[in-house]
């Protein structure tokens, strides 16, 4: 909220009016949204009778973007202005056929209640070039002094929630860089980062996923930053501030070696939501993963990011996100794995008793022991001991009822 009830000492023509304030009914609201009701009272404390044409209550929002010419420069200053607010109430009006109201002297409280439109209202912001700013005005119309006014301003946020299907799509990037100049390369540096979401909150702590590695000969440094972009457009000409609001530095990485963050974290510290509403005033958010290069262009990779208001409400943890990762790229196994091995079919079993017993094996067959002991080394293989299978012939080399007249071949 705009801090303390606001109140302010009027002095008019004749000291008549004490004091003007003006307060919410919940001071403890901090922000507002569409189609919200602001409610509160306007104070007035006259210290003797008040003569005054009118009493009344103005809500205004806007978005201004202006810059003035640069130096040396003729150019006009540029500026821009989009209204989303403005509501007018008469909180006291002199009876019908008369054009004073007289109050008398001691406190007044006069109520007030608006609704907020339901079209989406654009976050309260203030930057460099641009302000969006929502205020509630008391004013005070007297028949014989100027208009008095107490101000109130007030906090609006626009809603993001960050459990959309496009804020929850994971955000990867990779890229390379060949280190040296013109013949004189060192190799190049590589670098791949990921995010497991897009949109994020207030306090809360992006974990990073990178691998660096470096082939080049120097030392280099990972680092990582959260970066504010404002970008403001007025008279058709655009105006960019970029501000770092967060930062993690990584250990040094050697010439030939790598290095993974496995959820390295990066807390958000409290900013301003991701305005991406306005015509004239954007903030955006990104996430660079970089590398500092000695005595060359740091190697850095943007991953965009959008600061919501809506937290995430995601009940599978990150652990569980990657187990299922995990079984799904290790179920090939249960595909290629059959419970029990089919045996090959025995020799003896696809070829006539003449030519079996020209291609028995002439190993001595292992002797007849009860023990496990006494067998031979391959006595352990047992199970898997199968004849070889046939060679392959184009010609049967057994026919069924015509007599071979041509040569069997056999190709090995």
């Amino acid at each position: 909220m705009g801090g303390e009830a606001g109140s302010a000492a009027v002095v008019g023509s004749e000291g008549r009016v004490k004091s003007l304030g003006l307060v919410f009914e919940d001071e403890r609201k901090g922000c507002y949204s569409s189609g919200d009701t602001v409610a509160g009272h306007v104070l007035l404390e006259a210290a003797e009778p008040v003569t005054l044409r009118a009493l009344r209550l103005e809500a205004r929002g806007r978005a201004t973007a202006a810059w003035g010419p640069s130096a040396g420069a003729a150019a006009p200053a540029a500026a821009s202005e989009v209204e989303y607010l403005n509501v007018r109430l008469s909180l006291r009006e002199p009876p019908a056929g008369e054009g004073i109201l007289l109050l008398q002297p001691g406190k007044h409280e006069f109520p007030f209640s608006f609704q907020l439109p339901s079209e989406p209202l654009v976050t309260s912001f203030s930057g460099k070039y641009g302000s969006i700013q929502y205020c509630v005005r008391a004013v005070l119309e007297r028949p014989q002094a100027p208009d008095q006014s107490i101000k109130r301003e007030l906090q609006v946020v626009s809603h993001i929630d960050v459990n959309t299907p496009a804020l929850l799509t994971p955000v990867l990037k990779t890229q390379e860089k060949m280190v040296g100049c013109w013949f004189f390369t060192s190799g190049p540096v590589s670098l791949s980062a990921k995010i497991e979401r897009k949109g994020y909150c207030n306090g809360e702590a992006i974990p990073i996923y990178a691998e660096i590695e470096n082939c080049s000969s120097r030392l280099i440094v990972p680092k990582a930053a959260i970066f504010q972009t404002q970008t403001y457009l007025a008279s058709g000409k655009t105006k960019t501030v970029r501000l770092m609001v967060a930062h993690v530095r990584g250990n040094h990485i050697a010439s030939g070696s790598t290095d993974t963050w496995n959820g390295k974290t990066l807390k958000i510290p409290p900013v301003t939501p991701s305005i991406l509403d306005c015509c004239i005033i954007r903030v955006d958010y990104s996430l660079a993963v970089y590398i500092h290069i000695p005595g060359a262009k740091k190697l850095m990779l943007e991953l965009p990011l959008v600061i919501g208001t809506v937290p995430y409400n995601g009940f599978g943890s990150r652990n569980s996100s990657i187990a299922s990762q995990f079984f799904m790229d290790m179920s090939w196994l249960t595909l290629t794995l059959p419970e029990q091995p089919e045996a090959p079919p025995n020799y003896a079993d696809v070829v006539s008793e003449e030519e079996f017993s020209r291609h028995v094996p002439p190993y001595p067959q292992p002797p007849n022991c009860e023990g496990e002991s006494c067998c031979p080394m391959f006595a352990c293989i047992q199970e898997f001991r199968f004849q070889p299978p046939p060679l392959y012939s184009e010609v049967d080399p057994h026919p069924s009822d015509v007599e071979e007249t041509q040569p069997v071949s056999f190709i090995l």
